[in-house]
């Protein structure tokens, strides 16, 4: 089973902070009235990118150029913010970086994408349809293929849980998004190399249940389709190594509903004056779900990205 060490978080937090500075965890009064909790709020929407990937994708562009010094170019697959911190880092490091994302994909993750160097081809439906297709075309050009699931991934962005645990020792709780798994396995890792016992909640969106059927399960357990506005945890196959770690270490994995998802990025400007994406806004959704649970005790959730059309926001806030 895969689980990143104490060393490798902190050799990776080294690499990460050559480029930025640990994001903040913050206190917010009206948001903690609204769960009747202690509300923590760790803010990867404070990165460069607007999003926790960032971190992965300069630790595992470190170790290639590294390892593997013939390597000119990369190709991956994204919904947008793995493509964005993948580009970024071939870029820092002279490599080409072809990303492949679905039909219908964020325009605007998109367009970052682009301004960081990033070759776009669209491919098939979802995530899954791109990630294959992605496959296909680093064999056909001989390009090195970078997964979005990946031990180095991991102790890159587990670097944010590291901040935040290190800062925050005696939560009860803290609720992560799981899209394809690394957020979570970071947590997971970084909660057990310090010896903690707060509980690590995975929030999926209903409309994306596959690692909650997973859990409950006890094997990985794929859907057919995806649908959800939560276009970051937008995953239909579970990835078994990450399904393995997540099974070992978290407390539970549960689903919020888009009108949730929805109420919490309205929380979230409401109350914190912050943008939050849908995959951004999952845990909090999943934390005011289950709110009764944590009166009176110290929680956090983890806003993993700002990164949202405003086509896509624009009606979220005018249903307030």
């Amino acid at each position: 089973m895969l689980m990143v060490t104490l060393d490798e978080l902190e050799r990776a937090a080294k690499l990460v902070y050559a480029e930025f500075g640990p994001t903040p965890q913050t206190h917010y009064p009206l948001l903690s009235q609204l769960a009747g909790a202690h509300v923590w709020i760790k803010h990867e929407n404070h990165t460069p990118l607007g999003a926790f990937k960032v971190r992965g994708g300069l630790v595992y562009m470190d170790w290639l150029k590294r390892s593997h010094p013939e390597v000119r170019g990369v190709v991956t697959a994204t919904r947008g913010n793995h493509g964005q911190s993948i580009a970024f880092a071939a870029r820092a490091a002279g490599l080409s970086c072809t990303i492949f994302v679905p039909h219908g994909n964020s325009k605007e993750k998109n367009a970052a994408m682009r301004a960081l160097g990033g070759e776009l081809i669209e491919s098939g439906v979802d995530f899954q349809a791109a990630m294959e297709a992605s496959m296909a075309y680093a064999q056909t050009h001989q390009l090195h293929r970078v997964p979005s699931f990946h031990r180095l991934l991991v102790a890159g962005v587990g670097t944010y849980s590291l901040e935040l645990l290190r800062a925050q020792p005696d939560l009860s709780a803290v609720y992560v998004p799981i899209g394809l798994g690394s957020g979570i396995c970071g947590m997971i890792a970084a909660r057990d190399a310090l010896g903690l016992k707060t509980e690590i909640i995975g929030v999926v969106a209903a409309g994306a249940p596959a690692y909650a059927l997973s859990f409950k399960a006890g094997a990985p357990a794929s859907t057919d389709v995806v649908n959800t506005m939560a276009d970051g945890v937008a995953n239909r196959v579970p990835s078994p190594e990450a399904f393995e770690v997540i099974r070992r270490g978290a407390a539970d994995v549960i689903t919020v509903a888009e009108d949730e998802i929805a109420e919490a990025m309205r929380a979230y400007y409401r109350c914190a004056h912050n943008i939050a994406e849908g995959a951004g806004a999952v845990p909090l959704a999943g934390l005011l779900q289950q709110r009764a649970r944590w009166a009176g005790k110290h929680v956090c959730a983890v806003l993993s990205g700002s990164n949202i059309d405003v086509d896509v926001y624009r009606p979220v806030l005018a249903a307030a």
